[in-house]
């Protein structure tokens, strides 16, 4: 017999003082009472109502579990009522992962947005280029920048990441600007260090469906983009990075689009979260909002 079913027929039959009274509350037989008082008498060795023909009363020990009963019951009704809050309405803690530079540069705005539109919801948010693995890390959404592999995650699709090449206009008065992707050769490139693995860095670009690749060289590299963002800002030389991004900068007048005539590198991205289990509300939520802030709406298999 379940132990917690067992203890509600106690507590009603304490409270309502005979098997017969309990049974009809509960819509069982007597008899089905009886066995539940009698489970638990058996599990812990003890009396807990003392019965006769014509009448019950709760023993010493009865009256002190009947007590702890009812504190017991009352935590297993809220905990049920929780559950089913935070199934039905957004509400908690939620833990996003996200590449640095994306993630640095435009989800903040858009995650106060939605905390503003759900104010029962936290974001704990997670910025790293490196592998994830959610179940490990207990990460409940991830936006994922490249192609997937990973076949137990349900994915939805973005907006592509897009790159282009920029420079200041203060670079290109000194150092001309190039026309062509081989000319690139012949300029200081701000190298993004996480998308090479090797000493050869190359970015290619597209035109007129032709692909043109070219090994660039920079005296300055380093594994966050913001820092080469800053330094193209300043003077120093050309970056490759997302148009999202640099178009604000090229509005701004900070820099000035390269290689116009070409296509830059494209990559998919993805918000993906585990299969294991159904989604909750929270989640599901967020991953709407975020479909809707920067993408597709198309599921992918």
């Amino acid at each position: 017999m379940d132990r917690l079913t067992s203890m509600s027929v106690f507590v009603k039959a304490a409270e309502l003082g005979s098997f017969a009274a309990t049974a009809g509350v509960l819509e069982i037989s007597p008899q089905m009472v009886a066995k539940h008082i009698a489970f638990l008498e058996a599990q812990l060795g003890i009396v807990l109502l003392n019965r006769t023909t014509r009448r019950q009363s709760l023993t010493d020990v009865g009256q002190a579990y009947y007590e702890r009963c009812k504190i017991i019951l009352s935590e297993v009704e809220s905990a049920d009522s929780l559950a089913f809050d935070m199934h039905t309405k957004p509400k908690g803690i939620i833990k996003v992962s996200a590449p640095v530079t994306f993630g640095a540069i435009r989800m903040p705005s858009f995650i106060s947005r939605f905390l503003s539109s759900y104010p029962e919801i936290q974001i704990d948010l997670s910025l790293n280029d490196r592998f994830v693995d959610p179940l490990e890390e207990g990460i409940e959404v991830m936006i994922r920048i490249g192609e997937l592999e990973d076949s137990s995650m349900i994915a939805r699709r973005l907006a592509p990441y897009r790159l282009i090449a920029c420079a200041s206009p203060e670079y290109l008065a000194k150092r001309g600007n190039p026309d062509t992707v081989a000319e690139l050769t012949m300029h200081d490139c701000l190298i993004y260090t996480n998308w090479s693995t090797t000493s050869l860095y190359r970015w290619r670009f597209t035109r007129n469906g032709k692909v043109e690749e070219v090994s660039v060289n920079g005296r300055f590299r380093c594994n966050d983009w913001k820092a080469l963002l800053h330094a193209a800002i300043s003077g120093f030389g050309i970056t490759l990075g997302p148009e999202t991004i640099l178009d604000q900068e090229v509005k701004a007048g900070r820099l000035v689009r390269v290689l116009n005539n070409y296509e830059g590198p494209s990559k998919p991205m993805h918000v993906v979260y585990p299969s294991l289990r159904k989604p909750t509300i929270k989640q599901r939520c967020f991953v709407d909002e975020i479909i809707s802030e920067f993408g597709m709406q198309e599921d992918i298999c």
